[in-house]
């Protein structure tokens, strides 16, 4: 008798009990080549906290289960259209140490891999950095600063001429709520704000550290003021290959009553990114988008599955590929790109009106490619690849 399970990656389906100790885990490349893709699968549902994982020729592989029973590990290197065979067996305790540390200090995440920076996330309300900023700019609730293997800043915070640009993060602009319009992108205009409201889990660990938070996003407007909408954030960091920085958000937004909430057409909210200071202006700010183009004025307003933004800060190129996940509503999402400024976002609203109602979970994907040097079209494709079509895992034991 034979109990065998297919699965696509990223599902949550259990395996169900299963009476061996032992299985064996099939990977199949599909249509592309892999190299240094994260791949998560379904843990056989036998309460075990720990696994080994042995590689096809013999050798341990990095692994690590979460509190949804799933684990993930890298695959190093398969060609297309091959199989590889993994062992996986329960174990007494994790079998590598931790690669990718997570560390709580003053009111902020920092996710290092070794000795490199990775990112920040701003849990808390940030300090606001200068003394002429108004106090009605200050929030947290955002990644800044995002950090080049090499050691480059490449994001900015509360910059000079737009003080409501943070980093990562995701607000909406033009929204219309039980009859008001909040907009909680332009926090200087006093009628909506996003809002940290907790931290609900945080890890460190061998494959990737990552945490997931809760915001809220708030009507000012209202009187008193009202919650129009809850969010879940939940970040994980890969220790995928020295050469990048891989990273990947999930965003879940509801209503947090029993009222909907209206997007209007608008060319901007949604995920955004603000890069560096320096570069500000044309010449020292770069944009590459997955359908081969370069000018940020064409690019602007077309849709494709992901943008690279980059620039040089001290004298150093970097940048970073915003990757767009094909489940995403109106993918391949239309994005907002800046003539002048360091700016990027994905914004669902420029192709027309839409709404959550209560009761819907609004889903957002996103996968970060953070590299030096100018932006590598080749890598970033099959990166892309990795996240939208990724190989398909096959868990078994026989009897």
């Amino acid at each position: 008798m034979t109990f065998r399970t297919v699965l696509a990656l990223g599902l949550g389906v259990s395996l169900g009990q299963a009476a061996a100790a032992d299985y064996s885990l099939r990977v199949d490349a599909g249509e592309h080549d892999r190299r240094n893709t994260p791949v998560t699968f379904p843990l056989p549902a036998l309460g075990q906290a720990e696994w080994q994982l042995t590689g096809p020729g013999g050798q341990p592989v990095a692994i690590q289960p979460d509190d949804r029973g799933m684990a993930t590990f890298i695959v190093g290197r398969l060609a297309a259209f091959q199989t590889a065979v993994y062992k996986l067996t329960p174990a007494p305790k994790p079998t590598h140490a931790d690669a990718v540390r997570l560390a709580k200090k003053n009111g902020k995440l920092q996710i290092t891999i070794g000795d490199r920076t990775v990112l920040h996330y701003q849990a808390e309300k940030s300090e606001l950095p200068r003394a002429n900023l108004e106090p009605i700019y200050r929030r947290g609730g955002y990644i800044h600063p995002v950090v080049t293997p090499g050691g480059t800043v490449i994001t900015d915070d509360y910059p000079h001429n737009h003080k409501h640009h943070h980093g990562i993060w995701f607000p909406w602009t033009k929204t219309v709520f039980e009859g008001r319009k909040p907009d909680f992108w332009n926090m200087g205009g006093g009628t909506g704000t996003v809002e940290f409201t907790g931290l609900t889990g945080q890890w460190s660990g061998p494959v990737h550290a990552g945490f997931s938070s809760t915001h809220q996003f708030v009507d000012l407007i209202a009187k008193p003021r009202k919650v129009a909408l809850t969010e879940t954030w939940r970040v994980r960091v890969f220790a995928a290959s020295p050469a990048y920085h891989l990273f990947e958000l999930e965003s879940v937004q509801r209503c947090a009553g029993e009222s909907k909430i209206h997007f209007p057409k608008y060319r901007y909210g949604g995920l955004g990114f603000r890069g560096h200071g320096e570069w500000d202006g044309r010449e020292n700010c770069f944009y590459l988008t997955a359908n081969g183009e370069s000018d940020r004025v064409k690019g602007h307003a077309t849709r494709a599955r992901w943008c690279h933004v980059g620039g040089r800060t001290g004298g150093k190129w970097g940048g970073i590929g915003v990757l767009c996940h094909p489940s995403n509503f109106r993918f391949p999402q239309p994005m907002r790109i800046h003539p002048t400024e360091p700016f990027f976002n994905f914004t669902p609203s420029q192709a027309g009106d839409w709404e959550i109602n209560p009761g819907e979970a609004y889903v957002s994907r996103y996968r970060f490619v953070v590299t030096d040097g100018k932006p590598d079209a080749a890598l970033l494709e099959r990166l892309w690849r990795d996240y939208a079509h990724p190989p398909r895992v096959e868990v078994y034991t026989a009897e």
